[in-house]
């Protein structure tokens, strides 16, 4: 049956195929892609012309370049690849669409239980406020209260953040029938409060100048305290929870604290209206430095143990503690794939997009990965489902468990409810504290088979991954209000570091035991292995990557060329090549909403991730897997000084230290700035410009690419005045460098 439905992105009607079973779901498959495949054939064809003309013309030995030559058709043939295994992600692109309104009818009474982990790790980093912020949006969720828990799971142990939620218990008392009252968006009542205009609605102007002020007051209450970096004994007094921390050493040593902040099975744990709140616990595991507490991986299942013994819910979502919930129908999006009748069965998780807040309009650090969000991840979709990525993700509770997928197996979820232990708080938080000691998983199959996995330093792609290849599919849901909202990096050293601990850790998959290029063959499609290899693989791309921004540009100053001449035909297919995927790359940048700059600056971004994030995180994976270093977790800063701040939404480059990374982008700069100014040089003075162009224009337009892309390095090294620019001793030392790198090229060769 074939229905017309209205997509509410792009305002115009499309198809959806309706089949009996379909009847809170559609999907449509991206538009023109016969056009797309015919363009990717074409492609293809180029790049294996171009392999062709490398292998061909390979300068005789003792002949000008020819390890230049040799090393080129090294980094082409890379390149040639890993294009190859990009298409992946674009060969069959899905989108989806739900129709919560019809699971409402059909099965109010038998929604499931949904447990809600939020992490935190750092009341430094991530600051209370924002946690329970991120805390509230999701206990304000429009869905059954009585059948919502949520977690905080405090890896850094903190009474400060203990005492924030406490002070979010009472707040939502008030704020919960608020957003139900008025049905407001976003739930996050900080951001509520900075984005909403006056309401019109009289009564809601005096409820909300009531509510704003009970947030306020407690704002205040909060970072008054942590100023003070301690809990002021009044205080303290009014909650027997603080005694836990009487026994606290450290950070890293410490017993389990657990504390059932609103009992949901409670009569009395209501709202001002009456009505019942969702559960809310806070854990802090035990931890101590003799034993491994594997980070973030640890804290999950950790949660996943405690609350199947307080809430149980067969759905549980895990979001970072700065990525607050932007719509509040995600839990009943995400329930219309799990409870499809023909196809929720096989559904693992439904992961929605990681988007962020604080993003400019030209993304100077490519922070929203738009490419990514809008169009790789739904070509996943259509090959078997996305990545879990740690974040704005439901799972089904069986499969983080460890369940395999079979074809009999079906959920009968009206049986999934009321199914929680009876005993009384104060018994639950005794008896079940020790579900997350700093022993618990040892002998277990915990962090190997059940719950996360250990020893990654991104276990959640490896975790969804072993799910995938326990048979089990996800889906990817991208709707047109976003579901969470998260803070991106603001300074070219945080997204760099981020960026590296994604591609080491994805890097370090493909040789483990989960590996989707061996161990994934046969259990999940090959164009999924494709999808996760593309990942994988980010890392090793850092070796063609420095090898084409340096070799050609060195050869362009000694006067050789590596490229055809422009008169030559096999100048075509490198034109061909080089102009379709850019062409390409535009157009679906720009599709995807970006802007012309932002594609630029995304560039930019490609070039300092691949010579640094990626050289950095694949020599520390050698390292690893020759035992000479261990794997490590870096939190990225949440918050960030006034002035760096206003250099970001300024759109201004933010280095402000000096770092190997930077020493080696400021010495690839410089070198490719050097070369591009000798060359030019002997062009206008020497054999003329025509027959530099003639002989070597894709060399000189990639070196002068090259130097137009690290502008904004220069004026860090040599313009700027403020905090933002790089210290002088660096610009000193990436001069030194560059030119002793040019000058030992020429005498050399």
């Amino acid at each position: 049956m074939v229905r017309f439905v209205l997509d509410t992105q792009s305002s115009r009607f499309k198809v959806a195929y309706n089949y009996p079973f379909k009847e809170r779901l559609s999907y449509r498959r991206a538009k023109g892609r016969g056009l797309y495949r015919l363009f990717v054939v074409s492609v293809f064809v180029g790049i294996c012309l171009i392999w062709i003309y490398r292998v061909s013309h390979i300068p005789r030995k003792g002949e000008d370049g020819r390890w230049g030559w040799i090393g080129l058709l090294g980094a082409e043939f890379w390149f040639g690849l890993y294009w190859v295994l990009t298409q992946a992600h674009r060969w069959n692109q899905v989108y989806r669409c739900t129709f919560k309104d019809r699971l409402s009818q059909r099965h109010e009474k038998e929604l499931p239980m949904v447990d809600i982990f939020v992490c935190t790790a750092d009341p430094v980093i991530e600051p209370p406020v924002m946690v329970i912020n991120t805390v509230l949006s999701v206990m304000a969720y429009d869905y059954p209260p009585e059948k919502l828990s949520v977690y905080l799971s405090d890896d850094g142990g903190s009474d400060l953040t203990f005492y924030a939620l406490l002070e979010a218990s009472h707040f939502a008392k008030h704020w919960l029938p608020y957003c139900k009252k008025f049905k407001v968006e976003p739930r996050s009542p900080a951001e509520y409060f900075n984005s909403s205009d006056d309401p019109l609605d009289p009564n809601q102007s005096e409820e909300l100048v009531f509510i704003k002020k009970l947030y306020d007051e407690m704002e205040s209450r909060i970072e008054n305290a942590a100023k003070l970096a301690q809990i002021p004994e009044k205080l303290r007094s009014k909650h027997t929870g603080f005694s836990q921390w009487d026994s606290y050493s450290s950070q890293r040593d410490h017993d389990t604290i657990l504390q059932i902040l609103i009992d949901g099975r409670d009569p009395n744990a209501k709202d001002k209206d009456g009505f019942v709140l969702p559960t809310l616990v806070y854990l802090a595991r035990e931890k101590r430095p003799q034993h491994h507490h594997n980070f973030k991986a640890g804290a999950m299942n950790a949660l996943i143990r405690v609350s199947s013994e307080i809430s149980n819910g067969p759905i549980i979502l895990n979001v970072d503690c700065d990525m607050y919930s932007n719509n509040s129908h995600s839990v009943r999006d995400a329930l219309c794939f799990f409870m499809d009748e023909e196809k929720g069965h096989e559904i693992a998780f439904v992961q929605f997009p990681q988007n962020f807040k604080n993003v400019t309009r030209n993304e100077i650090y490519d922070a929203s990965m738009r490419v990514i969000t809008e169009v790789e991840f739904h070509g996943l979709d259509g090959c078997g489902g996305p990545l879990y990525v740690g974040t704005g993700c439901f799972h089904r509770r069986d499969t983080l468990c460890g369940r395999k997928f079979s074809k009999e197996y079906r959920t009968d979820w009206s049986s999934l409810n009321d199914i929680r232990r009876k005993d009384s708080v104060h018994e639950l938080e005794k008896n079940l504290k020790g579900l997350a000691s700093s022993t618990y998983d040892k002998n277990t199959q915990w962090g190997k088979e059940m719950g996360l996995l250990y020893g990654c330093p991104v276990e959640d792609v490896i975790t969804g991954l072993s799910i995938h290849c326990r048979g089990w599919k996800s889906v990817y849901f991208n709707p047109s209000r976003t579901a969470f909202l998260g803070i991106a990096a603001t300074t070219l050293p945080d997204a760099l570091v981020q960026h590296k601990r994604w591609s080491e850790g994805d890097l370090q998959i493909l040789f483990s035991r989960y590996s989707p290029a061996w161990y994934a063959h046969g259990k999940i499609s090959l164009a999924l292995q494709m999808g996760y290899c593309v990942y994988c693989l980010w890392a090793p791309n850092c070796l063609a990557t420095l090898y084409y921004t340096v070799i050609p540009s060195l050869y362009l100053l000694k006067g050789i060329s590596l490229f055809p001449q422009i008169s030559s035909p096999w100048f075509i297919p490198f034109a061909y090549v080089i102009s379709a995927k850019n062409i390409c790359a535009l157009a679906e940048f720009l599709w995807c909403g970006g802007t012309i700059l932002g594609w630029w600056n995304n560039h930019r971004m490609w070039l300092y991730k691949r010579t640094s994030s990626y050289l950095f995180a694949f020599v520390d994976t050698i390292l690893k897997l020759l035992g000479f270093a261990e794997s490590g977790f870096v939190i990225s800063t949440k918050i960030a000084d006034e002035d760096v701040s206003q250099r970001y939404e300024k759109e201004i480059m933010e280095f402000g230290t000096s770092t190997p990374m930077f020493t080696i982008l400021s010495t690839l700069a410089m070198i490719n700035l050097v070369c591009f100014v000798g060359a030019l040089k002997e062009a206008l003075m020497g054999k003329g410009i025509v027959r530099v162009y003639e002989a070597m224009s894709l060399q000189f337009v990639l070196c002068g690419i090259l130097v137009l892309i690290n502008f904004p390095l220069y004026e860090a090294l040599f313009l700027r005045k403020d905090k933002g620019k790089l210290p002088s001793s660096l610009a000193a030392k990436s001069i030194v460098l560059a030119l002793l790198a040019c000058i030992s090229f020429t005498l050399l060769y």
